[in-house]
């Protein structure tokens, strides 16, 4: 019983311990906003949209796929996500959801919202969890950290 509980314990401090990084206080961003996302995975690439907009207190992210099908929507509220909707959890669109908080955070803002960022030239980094490569401040790249996936961001509408 003991054994059952401590595995109980450890399960729970891994899954808070996988969460991606929030701020405390939530970037002011010009909201709202449609991007178009191109995530790339080794040799495969899928294409998404995604729909960020402010409701009441928190910030709506709708992702969608190019029919119109949603494939996550998640609220951000004080700083907690909370689930939009009848979808299942999906923790991969959560850490891409937080990297773009991140990405879209002003330059002047960044080192109070994520006191351990970098930021060089084009390129800005959480280390241990992503990497920005701005090719302007609406078209960029997040690199996700020890894995072969990256999401190329671009204003819906704008050429790829």
């Amino acid at each position: 019983m003991m054994r059952l509980l401590l595995m109980g314990c450890l399960l729970l401090l891994s899954a808070c311990a996988s969460q991606p990084p929030l701020p405390e206080k939530t970037p002011a961003l010009a909201l709202p906003m449609q991007l178009h996302v191109q995530r790339q995975e080794g040799a495969q690439s899928q294409d998404w949209l995604l729909v960020i907009q402010r409701e009441g207190a928190g910030i709506r992210w709708s992702m969608m796929d190019p029919l119109g099908i949603p494939l996550a929507r998640q609220k951000l509220i004080n700083g907690q996500w909370q689930a939009d909707g009848l979808l299942p959890p999906n923790p991969q669109a959560r850490e891409l959801f937080a990297a773009l908080l991140f990405a879209l955070a002003s330059a002047d803002d960044l080192r109070a919202l994520y006191p351990s960022a970098q930021a060089m030239d084009l390129t800005r980094t959480l280390p241990g969890r992503w990497q920005v490569v701005y090719q302007s401040s609406q078209v960029f790249s997040v690199n996700i950290s020890g894995q072969p996936l990256s999401y190329r961001i671009t204003p819906l509408g704008a050429a790829p």
